[in-house]
Parts: C-alpha cells; sequence; structure tokens
C-alpha cells in the first residue's frame, strides 16, 4: 500500500499561523496604562481565563509561495500552553503530529520516521517559526481569543478603522492589535508584529457568534491559509495526557537549537 506523503513540517497549519519576521527586537519601555485601555485589557484577560480546552476537526487549506496543500486531522489545545495537532491520510491515519506540551514542542513526520524536537520558547518560535510567539498566545488565537502579554508594557486604545475597535499591546517580544467588542470582548482579528513582518489571524464565526475558524495571512502575504473547525467542544475536558507523545524508539530525532 502506497504510503500517504506527508507535508514538510515548516508547512504545517501551526507553522504556517507563526509564519512572519525573524529577529527579536529590543524590548519597548514600559508607559502608563490609561482606565479605558486598562479595562480592556482586563476584559481579554476574563476572555482568556475562562478557556480551558478545545477538540475539533480542522479542515487546513494553505498556500505558501507556490506551495499548496490541504490537510484535514484532529485538534486539540488545552490552556495555558498545550497544543496537539494530528494530521490524518485518506485511511484515516496520522501522518504528522505536532506538539507543543511541558515547555517542549515536538513534530513528527510517520512518514520519514522523523522528529524535530526542542524548547517551546520565544527564541525558538522567532528561529525556527520566524515570529516570536510564545506557547499561550498560539492556544489563545485557535480558541478565537487573544492573550495579553504577561510582560505587558504598553496598552493603547487605537482609533477604529474599518474593522471597529482595536488596542495595540506592547510585550517583551512582539506587538499585538487586536480588534474586538469592547464590550462583549469578542475578537475579530489580531495582528502580530515581531521582527520585519506580520501574521494577521481573522476569526470566521457563525450567526450565533460561535467560532468556526480562521483565516490567517503571514510573510507580507507570502503565506496564506484558511482552517474551518468541525465538531468544535470547548471546554468539554481534555486530559493533559494527550498532549503526551511518545515516539517510536527507530525514530530519526533531530534537535530544535
Amino acid at each position: 500500500m502506497r504510503r500517504a506523503s506527508a507535508p514538510k513540517p515548516l508547512s504545517s497549519a501551526l507553522v504556517l499561523l507563526l509564519l512572519a519576521g525573524c529577529a527579536i527586537a529590543p524590548p519597548t519601555p514600559r508607559a502608563p496604562i490609561d482606565a479605558e485601555a486598562r479595562r480592556v485589557v482586563d476584559r481579554l484577560t476574563v476572555g482568556w481565563q475562562e478557556f480551558h480546552d478545545l477538540r475539533a476537526l480542522a479542515d487546513v487549506s494553505l498556500k505558501r509561495g507556490s506551495e499548496r496543500q490541504r490537510l484535514s486531522g484532529v485538534l486539540l489545545a488545552r490552556a495555558p500552553a498545550s497544543v496537539r495537532f494530528e494530521a490524518l491520510s485518506p485511511f484515516g491515519q496520522p501522518f504528522l503530529l505536532v506538539t507543543i506540551h511541558d515547555g517542549r514542542i515536538t513534530a513528527y513526520n510517520a512518514a520519514t520516521n522523523e522528529a524535530r524536537v526542542g524548547a517551546a520558547t520565544v527564541e525558538t518560535a522567532a528561529e525556527l517559526l520566524s515570529l516570536p510567539v510564545e506557547p499561550e498566545d498560539l492556544v489563545a488565537l485557535l480558541s478565537g481569543r487573544a492573550a495579553p502579554p504577561k510582560d505587558l508594557r504598553v496598552a493603547e486604545i487605537l482609533a477604529p478603522d474599518e474593522l471597529g475597535p482595536s488596542i495595540n499591546l506592547v510585550g517583551r517580544y512582539n506587538r499585538q492589535r487586536v480588534w474586538l467588542d469592547f464590550e462583549t470582548g469578542v475578537v475579530r482579528q489580531v495582528t502580530i508584529t515581531g521582527g520585519r513582518t506580520e501574521a494577521t489571524v481573522t476569526f470566521q464565526r457563525g450567526g450565533d457568534g460561535a467560532l468556526t475558524g480562521f483565516d490567517l495571512t503571514a510573510g507580507n502575504g507570502y503565506a496564506t491559509g484558511a482552517v474551518r473547525y468541525r465538531s468544535l467542544s470547548l471546554n468539554a475536558g481534555v486530559d493533559a495526557e494527550r498532549f503526551a507523545l511518545t515516539l517510536p524508539k527507530d525514530a530519526k530525532i533531530n534537535s530544535i537549537r
């Protein structure tokens, strides 16, 4: 039986979501946060704290330069910083597995029996994924939310544009512009800037406001994609053990430095 070919690890949905500039800029000096901006930050924080876990079938379409891919798989996420994505072959067998858990990132290609393993840090993301973003940011985005930076240095309300009101959040490693309803806290779009370029995630929601997926653009439009959820379940309970990935003993393991 011919084995389904697997995409390169750097073509996965998780990587595309984080694809942007390369260098980590020096930290921005801290600035006073006024009452209105603080209220919006608190609203985002409450929304993030309400999230516990997610499970869904995810249909992914990706375009990176001239390369196009379509993947379907199982996505699990658990606050604060655990992710597991299993891309499935047409026969229902996982051929690409990516996990972030306990501060480690593992990407395993079953077709080649190769894995890349390393620390899931901002520095690793900047080197491997080309955008300095923490695992918490990724989990928040997958759940349709925005997690304010833990080391928040600047928070300022920006003038409304065609997308509506937004807030600029500057942390130690990146800058987020978050468009949201200031009263309900529902996030419409997030642009994360780090290094020389940026990545934008635009959330898709049904008529009832439920999250149905997101569109994304990164690398100044070089990489684009769409993720659509099926059978999405929020806060139904996903055990931490689901994010542990045991590699085959004969797998070729390359370290992410």
